[in-house]
């Protein structure tokens, strides 16, 4: 009898440390951050005016990059960046059709045991099937979807059409990957990609008969009078028709809207995290894959080396670093996120990175860079540029070169590449790109 006494008394002793474990906390022996990674598509910088909720709970919580770039301003190759720490020349995707070949952040992060999950978009070179380093997986074939409605969705795996708003159906899928993650006794990483505002930028029905009285968009650049100092695919550019301009005017706004429904998806995803009791413990990095121009320079597209093009709206809400919100006006860009990563996930960085840790930044440092590589592979050829901030030097293969002094002329429409006063600097930025862009040796494996 004293035998079975001691046998019930050890499984009833088992069973209530089996209940104590379950409520031990997650991240009892793993004190590492979460990270939600926001990656929006096709937004330009200077449209979280229209995204009051997201810039309240995260840009004014934490710090905002008034100087964040993209250094190739195209989707793929910007994501691809963003996944790497390493420019298109080294990562090797160029245009959306090219494949990633190289590791990326969520796969090393995988490895040293975090839980991963992408809702949304990943590349536009990707058929939308689940990839092996994810845990959880939401997406969509390629890099757009014929309507914001109703659409064919891949989740974990399968393939399936789902009925309702794609921004709703993104943000309900994020949230039950937070529910899933509050189950795992490690750390987590979503990368939450919604496809606003790219086309085909279908309004939520709720908001159709919102910004009816949106003011037109016309800065002086736009339908700008003389393109003659722009590289010849450029200037020789016809002025936009009224049919045109009517087109780009319908068009921002139908961006607008869909960054309004996505606003509100955001804060039901944060208002969620704040529930689990992980917001403060969890980097929130928001960030465009790159912009788009609404007629500047007669331009309709992305790609170029404008601001329009390569400025991106970009913060980062952690507490632990960023205790006080503030405004970084230092160049930061998309290659800076992997590293970002890599450091405070405590995973082993790979050899070669362009990006730097913005943990030095945010920590400090007088150290960090003073100039930025951007390039791209358009229709028109390739060009490759260096930014400082203030200066921006554009070399466009076979076409004329191109200067600008933001400080002087903010909207790029006088390229003072002969200017006298500037020819000191234009040929240090012409040294600096010079050794920029020499390629360095990198195998996919690595």
């Amino acid at each position: 009898m004293q035998h079975f006494k001691r046998i019930f008394f050890c499984l009833i002793l088992s069973a209530l440390l089996l209940q104590a474990c379950q409520a031990i906390p997650r991240f009892f022996n793993d004190e590492r951050p979460n990270f939600l990674i926001i990656v929006t598509d096709d937004q330009r910088y200077d449209t979280m005016q229209y995204m009051p909720n997201t810039q309240e709970l995260l840009f004014d919580q934490g710090v905002t990059f008034s100087s964040g770039y993209v250094t190739t301003p195209y989707c793929c190759s910007s994501r691809a960046s963003i996944l790497t720490g390493l420019y298109s020349h080294n990562h090797g995707v160029y245009v959306n059709e090219d494949k990633l070949n190289y590791k990326t952040v969520v796969e090393d992060m995988h490895n040293n045991g975090y839980y991963t999950g992408l809702v949304g978009k990943y590349l536009n070179s990707w058929d939308g099937s689940m990839r092996p380093e994810y845990d959880f997986w939401v997406s969509i074939w390629g890099g757009t979807v014929p309507s914001y409605y109703d659409p064919d969705l891949n989740v974990n795996g399968t393939w399936s059409k789902h009925t309702g708003y794609i921004t709703y159906l993104f943000k309900d899928q994020a949230i039950q990957f937070l529910d899933e993650a509050a189950d795992q006794r490690k750390p987590f990483l979503l990368l939450f990609a919604p496809n606003a505002p790219h086309a085909p930028y279908t309004p939520a029905k709720e908001d159709s008969a919102l910004y009816l009285d949106l003011p037109p968009f016309r800065p002086a650049s736009f339908n700008e009078e003389d393109i003659s100092d722009k590289p010849e695919s450029i200037s020789n550019k016809p002025f936009l028709t009224e049919e045109e301009i009517v087109s780009l005017d319908k068009t921002r706004r139908r961006q607008i809207l869909t960054l309004t429904a996505l606003d509100r998806s955001i804060k039901e995803v944060l208002d969620k995290l704040e529930a689990t009791g992980e917001m403060d413990n969890t980097v929130v990095i928001f960030i465009s894959d790159n912009g788009k121009h609404w007629g500047e320079h007669r331009l309709d597209q992305k790609n170029t080396p404008y601001e329009e093009s390569v400025k991106v709206p970009f913060a980062m809400r952690y507490p632990p670093l960023v205790p006080v919100p503030y405004t970084e006006d230092r160049l930061v860009a998309n290659i800076d996120i992997a590293p970002t990563l890599y450091e405070l996930s405590e995973t082993k960085m790979p050899k070669i990175i362009d990006g730097a840790s913005l943990v030095s930044l945010l920590s400090g440092t007088d150290t960090w860079r003073t100039s930025v590589l951007m390039e791209a592979w358009p229709d028109r050829g390739h060009w490759t540029s260096v930014h400082t901030g203030q200066y921006v030097y554009i070399e466009n293969d076979g076409y004329i070169s191109e200067f600008y002094d933001l400080k002087v002329d903010p909207l790029e429409m006088e390229n003072k590449i002969n200017g006298d006063e500037y020819q000191t600097i234009i040929q240090e930025l012409q040294a600096t790109l010079q050794q920029e862009v020499v390629p360095k040796i990198i195998s996919s494996g690595n």
